[in-house]
């Protein structure tokens, strides 16, 4: 008998076609023979063909599969130990919630806000992940509260974290008429006594303070005098248009409000402050001195913003050795309010003056204290400048 062999697997046996393929040699080891051989039952060669195409096909595909077999998993060291959980929520995830707290309450705010949101945002983001909201518990909250403390951050500092987190959380509920809880409002935050307390400055000491910055006479010293007499927060101070200084008026008074490099902390820190003693003197320096800029400090503030902080160092660099321990720029504002209570000013006067956070809704009712009044409880708190 002759046998033909085919380059497509074909054999012919008489009149009828056979499939015949030689096993490869790695592959040989899970056969019983070294051939595959297969009756196609047909003497027509286009139909054998057909045949003899599909079944080599499904061969090398087996052939394939047992050596994948034997080979090492690729990239099996960055395989998981367990399969991670994949979220089924649809709510939205704390990233989202952030750039939507930015963009609805970060309007006409400074840096220091939009960097703060942020930066407390990703530390949480770092400690417990990026999650839709309604993944978050209570106790990935607490976790959160236990790093941030292990890290040395005090008491105040933590729940301002907390208080952010919450004010981004929230909003994005309230928006989004999410059907979840806020896994960090109701966290327990340790009232612990770790705080350093600011300490006023006494009045001998800002009597000395002010008669130096008149001696002095420098941008600087303005600064310092203009915040002694007035309480004003050092951004505040430093951030000042020339314009919001009024002079050429009955009552000479700072017109505080927000500008594009400078916000302000609350609704309730724009307000007008009456002008006494070093203030005064201060005020009246700045605009006899100021020619070209529109800014009252330039030398902390710009169209880029107010470099509070480059201001701070400098300053208290410089009353270190002027002030008790523990005091600071800062402690005028504390300092104010004590004088202010020592001359029994009203404690919702002291505050329209500091521009605190007033307590109570009646509070807010009315247009509040007129420059004429809170000039007359100033000036008893200050000693006149000739």
């Amino acid at each position: 008998m002759v046998y033909k062999q085919d380059p497509t697997y074909l054999w012919l046996k008489g009149n009828t076609y056979y499939f015949n393929r030689h096993i490869p040699f790695d592959i040989q080891p899970h056969y019983k023979s070294s051939r595959v051989v297969i009756c196609l039952k047909t003497a027509c060669r286009v139909r054998a063909k057909q045949a003899a195409k599909s079944i080599a096909q499904r061969l090398e595909d087996y052939w394939m599969s047992l050596r994948l077999a034997n080979l090492d998993i690729p990239a099996f060291h960055l395989l998981r130990s367990e399969p991670q959980k994949l979220s089924q929520s649809s709510c939205m995830p704390l990233s989202e919630a952030l750039e939507l707290y930015l963009r609805l309450k970060g309007v006409n705010k400074d840096k220091t806000f939009h960097r703060g949101a942020e930066r407390n945002i990703q530390s949480v983001v770092d400690v417990l992940s990026d999650r839709p909201l309604d993944e978050y518990s209570s106790s990935d909250a607490a976790t959160y509260r236990d790093y941030l403390l292990k890290r040395g951050l005090t008491t105040n500092s933590v729940k301002r974290n907390f208080a952010t987190i919450r004010s981004v959380i929230n909003l994005a509920i309230q928006e989004h008429g999410l059907d979840c809880r806020n896994a960090f409002s109701k966290v327990y935050l340790p009232d612990l006594d770790d705080a350093k307390k600011r300490k006023p400055i006494p009045i001998e000491n800002i009597r000395e303070i002010q008669q130096e910055c008149m001696s002095i006479d420098d941008e600087a010293r303005w600064l310092v005098a203009l915040i002694s007499d007035t309480g004003m927060r050092l951004s505040e101070a430093a951030g000042l248009h020339v314009d919001d200084i009024k002079l050429d008026c009955e009552i000479p008074h700072i017109d505080l409000k927000p500008h594009s490099w400078r916000g302000l902390k609350t609704r309730g820190s724009q307000r007008q402050i009456p002008l006494v003693g070093a203030s005064l003197w201060a005020a009246k320096r700045v605009k006899e001195t100021n020619a070209a800029s529109p800014y009252a400090f330039p030398r902390y503030t710009s169209a880029n913003g107010t470099n509070a902080n480059s201001a701070s160092a400098a300053i208290n660099k410089w009353l270190k050795p002027r002030v008790p321990e523990g005091c600071v720029i800062h402690s005028f504002r504390h300092s104010l309010r004590d004088r202010l209570r020592a001359v029994q000013c009203p404690s919702d006067m002291i505050d329209q003056i500091g521009g605190w956070s007033t307590a109570g809704v009646g509070q807010s009712y009315g247009e509040g204290y007129g420059l004429a009044i809170k000039i007359n409880m100033l000036s008893k708190i200050s000693k006149a400048v000739n």
